[in-house]
């Protein structure tokens, strides 16, 4: 790995690692996030914090630290834009500053996919939010979007991406493993639920 490579790995990480489900709902005065529903940092659980504000603000800052190490990266050393992305999935997933368990990462893959793979960006959102609408079950949408990646990178003939993207769509949905259980078994509640 070279310098440049290593250090956009690390801008994308710190970038990542920003709890902002976290911070947000402490400076509203709303507590924990992680002692609410299923503990997770993220937009659907920070939606069970009682503030829809927060919830979408979280989503939307969540997604734009996915994009900003990517956009930074691109401006500095382009031929490293994939470590950025790297490096921010991963700070979101494992933050170093809450003992390396974080959010579950369909916000930040968005986010990181506008810059990188407008198209399957695009797909992404239509996906999420149809499959959000129709069958309310935040994870099952997410899960989906992220599946719909590398297939959308592979389409389009981008075999540069398709790996890496493939890899984080895997991380995504590993991620959700406990909500895989919970659909199953049939218990995953949709959104408005005690848990996501």
């Amino acid at each position: 790995m070279t310098t440049y490579a290593a250090l956009a790995l690390l801008v994308g990480y710190l970038l990542g690692s920003i709890p902002f489900g976290l911070l947000l709902t402490r400076m509203a005065g709303k507590g924990d996030i992680r002692d609410i529903g299923s503990g997770n940092i993220g937009a659907t659980n920070v939606l069970r914090s009682g503030s829809k504000k927060l919830a979408a603000l979280t989503l939307l800052l969540d997604a734009a630290k996915g994009a900003a190490a990517v956009l930074v990266v691109q401006m500095v050393w382009p031929d490293a834009v994939r470590f950025a992305a790297a490096g921010a999935l991963i700070g979101h997933l494992f933050p170093v500053w809450l003992k390396f368990k974080g959010g579950k990462g369909v916000a930040t893959f968005l986010g990181i996919l506008i810059p990188l793979l407008p198209v399957a960006a695009l797909i992404f959102v239509l996906l999420w939010i149809g499959l959000l609408l129709t069958v309310r079950i935040s994870s099952a949408a997410g899960m989906a979007a992220a599946a719909s990646v590398p297939l959308t990178a592979f389409v389009l003939g981008d075999k540069q991406l398709f790996l890496m993207l493939l890899a984080f769509a895997m991380l995504v949905i590993w991620r959700h493993h406990e909500n895989i259980r919970r659909l199953f078994a049939g218990t995953e509640p949709r959104v408005g639920g005690s848990q996501a």
